[in-house]
């Protein structure tokens, strides 16, 4: 495949467009209106209206949310929208549905609604999620407390791009925002940035260079309009340099995968270049690596996220090192040590934290909380 001059770059999921050799942003698009499930008369529903903004890996939304009774809801997770390539043990997925259900419970207080929460209620799966439900929620009208951090939901997002390495973030202050602010780890050293930088790096080069793992991300792409339209999940890849040559085949999946040509390296060199513009990098942790501690990692992330968009700083996780497929090993344990986490503990989260360079990129597509509701 030869593009010339236009090269459409894929950044973790942001657009960069390289046209006559200068890198750039590609211009920033406002974030999608709120879903309209957010209006419905069930506050069930409403509440998965904001839900659905929740971090998640690979941006898959692995969430359905069934409706019992009048005031109760289950959350299960979607099986067909896991990661068995990167995440063979559905440990990303749980965090991700983590995040949900804090953002769930986060949307209902806002109301004045409480949630007693009841997790793995029919028992805890084993190696592999299964068809059990992940939490049930009961609903206590008159008892949820608003939380500050909601205010920063609309516009929530992964800042995928570079960020302004002479404006160093203070990631202290956001420590507050966890459960447990200790479990919140972070450094501005620049030594240490470096090495984690090149751990990093690496590890995305691994992810990448494994052929299954790639194709697992590859597949999720959705390039141009109608494949967004169509499929709003995944890792949308828009604009109208995309569009063009979209339509006239320049840009398939297939180029992605082939190692030696030039959407691969293009990838390669602006999402490498992206990991290097980081000034921080945070991390969590938790006592043990079990279902329970991973659904407490997503909350963790997902008030960390809030607390982050809310003070005006980019966070973007970078969870290739953290991957359990075996070609990851070394680097998994090399992130561990890197980080300082104990080898008792588990490194669960993993990110870039500072001030981006172009703000406003929009937020990820998300389906219709509509499309994700149980009913009965």
């Amino acid at each position: 495949m030869t593009i010339q001059r236009r090269q459409i770059l894929t950044a973790a999921g942001a657009m960069l467009v390289l046209s006559d050799g200068t890198l750039r942003m590609a211009k920033a698009q406002p974030a999608p209106e709120g879903d309209p499930a957010t209006r419905h008369a069930d506050p069930r529903i409403r509440a998965a209206g904001h839900a659905i903004r929740a971090p998640n890996p690979h941006n898959l939304q692995p969430w359905l949310v069934q409706l019992a009774g009048a005031d109760r809801v289950l959350l299960r997770c979607d099986l067909e929208r896991r990661l068995p390539a990167t995440d063979p043990f559905d440990r990303q997925i749980v965090i991700g549905l983590g995040g949900f259900l804090e953002l769930y419970r986060m949307a209902l207080a806002q109301e004045g609604i409480g949630a007693d929460i009841a997790l793995f209620p029919e028992g805890l799966p084993g190696r592999r999620l299964d068809q059990r439900p992940i939490a049930a929620i009961t609903l206590r009208p008159g008892t949820g407390r608003a939380d500050p951090l909601f205010a920063a939901v609309p516009t929530r997002r992964s800042a995928k791009q570079p960020y302004d390495l002479a404006r160093v973030p203070d990631p202290a202050p956001l420590a507050a925002a966890l459960a447990d602010p200790k479990r919140l780890g972070f450094t501005t050293d620049p030594a240490r940035v470096a090495a984690l930088r090149d751990i990093a790096q690496e590890g995305f080069r691994v992810e990448a260079g494994t052929p299954h793992t790639l194709q697992e991300s590859v597949d999720l792409f959705r390039l141009g309009r109608a494949e967004m339209a169509a499929n709003p999940d995944g890792i949308g890849i828009g604009g109208p340099q995309v569009e063009e040559l979209v339509a006239r085949g320049q840009l398939t999946r297939a180029a992605f995968t082939d190692r030696n040509g030039q959407a691969f390296g293009m990838m390669m060199q602006s999402t490498l270049s992206v990991i290097a513009a980081s000034p921080c990098f945070v991390w969590t942790a938790t006592p043990g690596n079990g279902r329970v501690a991973q659904l407490e990692a997503g909350r963790d992330w997902l008030r960390l996220d809030l607390a982050a968009n809310a003070a005006g700083l980019g966070i973007q996780p970078l969870s290739q090192t953290l991957q359990e497929f075996p070609e990851m090993e070394p680097l998994h344990e090399a992130m561990r040590r890197a980080t300082g986490v104990a080898s008792g503990e588990r490194l669960q989260m993993f990110g870039r934290l500072g001030h981006p360079a172009s703000p406003g990129i929009r937020t990820a597509l998300r389906w219709p909380a509509e499309s994700r509701i149980l009913r009965g």
